[in-house]
């Protein structure tokens, strides 16, 4: 008996939801396979943060960048680096770089660097696998010592000018240090750079930098360490440790990650990770 003419079809869209939803059960290595067989990961960097990644010329450089680079030579594959402007806030680039795509239509790519690594905002992200820590951020307080010899608290800083890059922790800090009594005094500059050559050139008194802004400008600036000091300063408007920073892939996706955590692991105990940062200057923090 012919079959019915409708049977064909109906048969046909059967077997494409069928097909649709086996692709959605995939196991995560599919997407190590993948770019295993393009022989490239792709990874996203924050386009203005040095030390770790920032345009140098016409391309990138910083921590970050050459990480990305170590990663990939350890994995065997090519690195293709996307350079992103920050969002409003992290999780927006979670999702704009790591699991969605942006809505500008590139993205999203195999791996996220600079992804604090905390378990709340791990569980506010579920759709993003944060893991692998390799450095941990703190704000210091840098000082001239010509100028601020000792300093025991914010208090010490009552008539000084000091500086702090705008919309950071650190200018929230200072311009709420002390009841806010040194708030005519903070200056607000739009990069920690700025305030770092600020302090190197002697317009102000002391900068509230992190620790690796700090290191690197004054790699970069061949200024001696001996004409400043840094201070650890508590604020309730800082981690009091400091935060963890690591790598974020796409939920599900435990292949990559073990990959890329072993990838990390190989470089640290080469001490490659170490002289990645030695390079510009920074100590390495282990998280």
């Amino acid at each position: 008996m012919p079959a019915s003419p409708a049977r064909g079809p109906r048969l046909s869209i059967v077997s494409l939801l069928a097909a649709i939803a086996l692709l959605g059960t995939q196991p995560a290595q599919a997407d190590l396979a993948r770019i295993r067989q393009s022989g490239t990961l792709k990874v996203a960097v924050y386009k203005g943060l040095p030390p770790f990644s920032a345009a140098a010329g016409s391309e990138y450089g910083g921590i970050d960048v050459a990480l990305a680079r170590a990663l990939g030579k350890e994995l065997g594959l090519a690195v293709s680096l996307m350079p992103f402007d920050a969002d409003e806030n992290m999780s927006d680039d979670l999702r704009a770089m790591v699991w969605r795509g942006h809505y500008l239509g590139y993205g999203p790519a195999d791996v996220m660097l600079h992804v604090p690594v905390d378990r709340a905002f791990m569980r506010e992200n579920d759709k993003a696998l944060i893991f692998a820590p390799y450095y941990r951020e703190t704000f210091v307080l840098v000082l001239d010592r010509e100028r601020l010899p000792a300093l025991r608290s914010l208090e010490d800083l009552a008539g000084q000018p000091t500086g702090a890059a705008a919309g950071s922790a650190g200018a929230n800090a200072l311009l709420a240090g002390a009841g806010g009594a040194l708030r005519d005094k903070v200056k607000i500059y739009p990069e920690a750079d700025d305030a770092l050559r600020a302090l190197f050139s002697g317009d102000i008194a002391a900068a509230m930098v992190t620790r690796a802004q700090y290191e690197s400008a004054l790699k970069a600036a061949g200024q001696s360490a001996a004409r400043f000091a840094t201070a650890d300063i508590s604020s309730p408007l800082l981690p009091p440790r400091g935060w963890a920073v690591g790598m974020a892939i796409k939920a599900g996706e435990k292949d990559l990650a073990q990959s890329l955590e072993e990838a990390l692991n190989a470089l640290r105990q080469k001490g490659e990770l170490q002289r990645i940062f030695a390079g510009y200057g920074v100590t390495m923090q282990e998280p």
